[in-house]
């Protein structure tokens, strides 16, 4: 099978890349490396049995042209690529915007015009403050004001879901949408926000372990091997034609308490510092208190939900970073 991932270069999208290589796929790869890097490809393009079945196009999914010839020659399309993390988005505001928006959009008609199936990545970001647990599909999205520019990546990725739906009522387009709840793993960086990362690499250099605001706020995190085999279990899935799908972790830890089993688990002398939000980052961001999936949906569809725990994605991370 023929498979294009956007973002291919990026975290998860480079270790989905992997996997279809090792079944067997041929592999196609479209990256502007804004966020990504030719590194997490390094080890693949080194392989000689891919040789003749991974394709790596520098450039943008706003090149229609581009999209046009690759989308026309796969048979599947993994939608990955976006603007990501707290940092870059607040730090890139329009461009962040323009990316999720336009480059979905542009997938989307790519897809539709060729009638290729396809997985739309989305963001636990788009249910917003809601405080409660778990968070199911058909929650509402409740966010804070446009002056807050958190929020414009969580309405970005929603219109993007919004715009796929559409294209699956009014096309007949075969897509599913996956909220990605906090995927971790070997590979990942903290440059972006991305907090497990940014912690193992403090803890590792016995550096301050920053934890922003309280500490209170609760998150759950998946190993990215197990988000894997879930895009690719959903993109087989008849059932999951037209889905929006939560694929996550439900063992929840506040942030504070996770700093405290980094240090312990690496041995680390770090102190762990407390930074304000308002030092952390600028006027206008917010955060949201807890994010916990409910995978029910998940397991309904493809017959299994993340399995790796915590203390195994956590012992994984600490040695990569090691």
């Amino acid at each position: 099978m023929k498979i294009l991932i956007t973002g291919g270069a990026g975290f998860i999208g480079s270790h989905l890349a992997e996997t279809c290589l090792q079944r067997g796929d041929e592999v196609h790869i479209i990256d502007d490396l804004s966020t990504g890097t030719l590194d997490n490809l390094e080890h693949l393009k080194a392989n000689s049995s891919y040789n003749e079945k991974l394709f790596v196009t520098i450039d943008t999914v706003l090149n229609t042209d581009k999209m046009l010839e690759l989308v026309g020659i796969c048979d599947v399309v993994y939608h990955l690529a976006a603007a990501v993390g707290v940092q870059y988005i607040i730090d890139n505001p329009l461009s962040s915007i323009v990316t999720n928006v336009r480059g979905t959009e542009c997938v989307l008609e790519m897809c539709n015009k060729f009638k290729k199936k396809a997985v739309i990545a989305s963001t636990s970001e788009v249910y917003g403050k809601h405080d409660h647990a778990p968070l199911v599909e058909t929650d509402d999205s409740v966010y804070g004001p446009s002056t807050k520019s958190r929020w414009s990546y969580a309405a970005a990725k929603l219109i993007d879901e919004f715009t796929a739906l559409a294209y699956h009522h009014t096309k007949k387009l075969d897509l599913r949408i996956v909220r990605l709840f906090n995927t971790v793993g070997p590979r990942q960086t903290g440059r972006y926000g991305m907090v497990l990362p940014r912690f193992v690499s403090q803890a590792l250099k016995n550096e301050p372990i920053t934890v922003y605001g309280d500490g209170k706020q609760t998150r759950t995190f998946t190993h990215v091997r197990n988000v894997v085999q879930a895009l690719l279990k959903l993109m087989e899935s008849p059932q999951a034609n037209g889905e929006v799908v939560n694929i996550g972790g439900v063992e929840e830890i506040s942030i504070l308490a996770l700093a405290k089993k980094i240090k312990e688990k690496t041995g680390s002398r770090s102190e762990i510092k407390l930074v304000p939000y308002d030092i952390a980052y600028p006027k206008d961001f917010e955060d949201m208190q807890r994010r916990v999936p409910s995978t029910k949906k998940l397991a309904s569809l493809i017959g299994e939900v993340p399995t790796l725990t915590l203390d195994e994605i956590l012992e994984d991370v600490i040695s990569y970073y090691s």
